[in-house]
């Protein structure tokens, strides 16, 4: 099971500010990212900036049962 965690404008696109999904094995973040734009199209939208556990992460990183993944965009400020 993976833990996501949406901030923001995810949070809202997705409707939930977190969840869990199972996976069986690994399974890469642009994976998990593609069946989350599936089954919460708003997400398509956003530029999506992703971290493992803590850390970014791009989508080629691979994830493992108990990660956690952060989901958020890019915050600009002035």
């Amino acid at each position: 099971m993976i833990r996501i965690l949406l901030f923001g404008a995810t949070a809202d696109a997705a409707g939930s500010r977190e969840f869990d999904i199972n996976i069986d094995g690994d399974a890469s973040v642009e994976a998990i990212l593609e069946s989350l734009k599936m089954d919460h199209p708003p997400l398509s939208r956003l530029r999506l900036i992703t971290a493992v556990n803590e850390e970014y992460a791009d989508v080629t990183t691979m994830l493992n049962d108990g990660d956690e993944l952060a989901i958020f965009t890019a915050v600009s400020g002035g």
